[in-house]
């Protein structure tokens, strides 16, 4: 499984951004794909996910903020960011679960700052 991201960029405190990431190779085995993040000097932390099945769950300090959804004609999911406060700002990774393991796209930098 391979996985590209990309999205991130500058925005100003209250902004929008949307990241996507598109899977290749054996997507058919993912069970689950997100979104992680990790900001200078902190532990990675995950930010959504969302399961084959559509559900989908959320960190606490992203709820009602954040949007994770996917286009199965795509292979790609998306985090739809809204609201964006400067405690956002972090690298957000993609990432996917198979039987073969966890998969890691490149990051992105997501800043938010006026």
């Amino acid at each position: 499984v391979q996985l590209q991201a990309s999205g991130g960029g500058l925005v100003q405190p209250g902004g929008s951004l949307r990241l996507s990431c598109a899977a290749s190779g054996s997507i058919s085995s993912i069970n689950l794909m997100g979104w992680d993040r990790q900001a200078p000097g902190k532990q990675r932390e995950l930010v959504a996910r969302i399961f084959s099945g559509g559900s989908t769950n959320y960190a606490d300090s992203v709820k009602g903020r954040f949007t994770i959804s996917r286009d199965n004609a795509k292979n790609t999911v998306y985090l739809q960011m809204n609201t964006l406060k400067p405690e956002d700002t972090s690298v957000y990774y993609c990432n996917a679960f198979s039987p073969g393991g966890r998969h890691w796209g490149q990051g992105t930098q997501v800043t938010v700052s006026s």
